[in-house]
């Protein structure tokens, strides 16, 4: 046999125990590497490095996978070695095994540099090509922008300058970007030009690290798998939905990025906006990139914001009060604050969507720092039953009944119905019934970066908004914003609390409050 027949059965040949249809078997990424700008920031040293070193511990990362880092030091590659096996020891999900980290490390290399350094770039080129001969990544690199987005231009025309950007023949080049995706409409617009002179859309990845969550992709599971819920997915039976992101914390260090930013452009514009679109977008023709984005932008595209914002929006800035046992400062009295800032730490707006499924259902979206407790959650909160047999002393303990669906921390969902109280008389109170993911299930979830950069390498776009939704997204929180800025200031709320008392009166305006979590 010669070696071209042998060569040509080896490619024809198919592993007889494999079924396509196994779904035991993971998605494995291919020959391939990540560059990361900025490794040295927070976000690159607590996700991003674990989250490598956690995919390729589950067997999820080819065996030549690089890792290479950019940013202004002057290390060499051990230096960043080691960077990184501390971050891992501390932030990683899974066990440390010496032999995995032994092959990741082989890969690691460093480039010191600024982002306008043109010979930093140029050392930076020379190794992605040589890791591409020792280590066989075949071409592929995807790069991960964990930078501030002044730096975003300067960052992809470096990489366009230089070569990086264009992909040999028969591989590719993917670029990561990080929120928040400019600070307006006209903004994110001018960003996705420069990006897009560079990158093709289909190459440019946006992470919005909720959309990689287990429970958020669950929403979609919850829905369109099953046939108890869609029948009342809709405004016949849905009273409002309530979508909150708690933090317990305040902004840390944060000043110089968040004063100026606030709440609603930090959070609401991204993720509330894209877990709003999840739970009420029609059920997409197949679970891909396209039909999702399809439905996503149907959604957003049919968002009506309140004619009266004075009415249906709230703003506020936490003050100085005890919480978790210890004296907090105030938002104006932080580190680096202007006493005289504006900045929301709190942001919630009603929200409608003018389509047939939703009409007359309020979304209330409400985000907030130094809140009660760290929490974020979906509550779909149905209407009063029709009519009632009961007296109204055997229902007075009975709320609405509610599908709430947690995010973080305790992943997993919630049902909230009546229940008689076991005795002699007709007395019906609220029960829930649980389901935890940490419960229901041995395996448990992975970090949302790591579900992320697997799909980065994989190619796989389901979960990353397009700039299409940034775009409409913003052209949401614009109108609220520009009315913020030319009316007042934000309301005051103790740290420790659920917000100011504008936000309790503006669900109580229209009959409703809001859910404790």
């Amino acid at each position: 046999m010669t070696l071209e027949t042998t060569s040509r059965a080896a490619a024809d040949w198919a592993n007889p125990l494999r079924d396509e249809r196994d779904r035991r078997l993971p998605r494995i990424a291919g020959p391939s590497g990540l560059v990361i700008f900025g490794v040295t920031g927070d976000l690159s040293r607590k996700k991003l490095m674990p989250a490598v070193y956690d995919l390729a511990n589950r067997g999820l990362l080819p065996p030549g996978f690089s890792l290479v880092g950019f940013a202004r030091r002057d290390w060499e590659d051990q230096d960043f070695a080691q960077v990184v096996h501390d971050a891992v020891r501390e932030h990683a999900r899974t066990e440390f095994r010496e032999e995995v980290w032994q092959q990741l490390a082989e890969g690691m290399r460093f480039v010191p540099g600024d982002f306008d350094d043109d010979e930093a770039f140029k050392q930076l080129r020379t190794a992605v090509e040589e890791l591409n001969a020792s280590r066989g990544t075949s071409g592929n690199f995807a790069f991960y922008l964990s930078v501030p987005p002044k730096f975003f231009p300067k960052v992809v025309q470096q990489l366009k300058k230089h070569g990086l950007a264009d992909a040999p023949e028969g591989s590719w080049r993917r670029a990561v970007i990080e929120k928040p995706f400019g600070h307006d409409l006209a903004s994110a617009i001018d960003l996705n030009e420069i990006v897009h002179e560079v990158f093709d859309p289909d190459q440019v990845f946006r992470i919005d690290h909720y959309l990689g969550k287990e429970t958020v992709q669950n929403l979609l599971a919850l829905r369109f798998a099953n046939q108890m819920y869609e029948p009342i997915w809709n405004r016949s039976y849905v009273d409002h939905v309530q979508i909150t992101m708690a933090e317990d914390i305040g902004i840390g260090g944060r000043a110089g990025y968040y004063d100026g930013i606030g709440a609603a452009r930090d959070v609401i514009q991204n993720h509330l906006l894209q877990l709003m679109a999840l739970t009420a977008m029609e059920e997409p023709i197949a679970f891909d990139a396209e039909a999702l984005l399809t439905e996503k932008l149907k959604v957003l595209k049919s968002v009506r914001v309140p004619a009266d914002l004075g009415a249906h929006t709230v703003r506020g800035q936490y003050t100085h009060a005890w919480q978790g046992g210890e004296k907090v400062v105030g938002y104006l009295e932080e580190d680096g604050i202007d006493p005289n800032s504006r900045t929301d730490t709190y942001a919630a707006v009603k929200l409608e969507i003018d389509n047939r499924r939703w009409a007359g259902v309020p979304f209330y979206l409400r985000t907030g720092k130094r809140l009660g407790r760290r929490v974020t959650e979906i509550a779909v909160v149905f209407q009063t039953a029709p009519h009632s047999p009961f007296d109204s002393t055997a229902t007075e303990e009975l709320g609405k009944n509610a599908i709430v669906i947690r995010v973080q921390p305790d992943e997993g969902m919630t049902v909230r119905f009546g229940s008689k109280v076991p005795g002699t008389s007709m007395e019906i109170r609220d029960v829930t019934m649980d389901f935890a993911y940490g419960e229901s299930f041995t395996e448990s979830s992975p970090e949302a970066y790591e579900r992320l950069i697997l799909d980065v390498l994989l190619g796989d776009a389901n979960l990353f908004p397009r700039h299409q939704e940034v775009e409409e997204s913003w052209k949401i929180l614009d109108p609220i914003e520009e009315y913020w800025a030319k009316h007042g200031r934000p309301a005051q709320y103790p740290s420790g609390s659920w917000g100011p008392e504008e936000a309790d009166e503006m669900l109580a305006r229209d009959g409703r409050s809001w859910r404790r979590p």
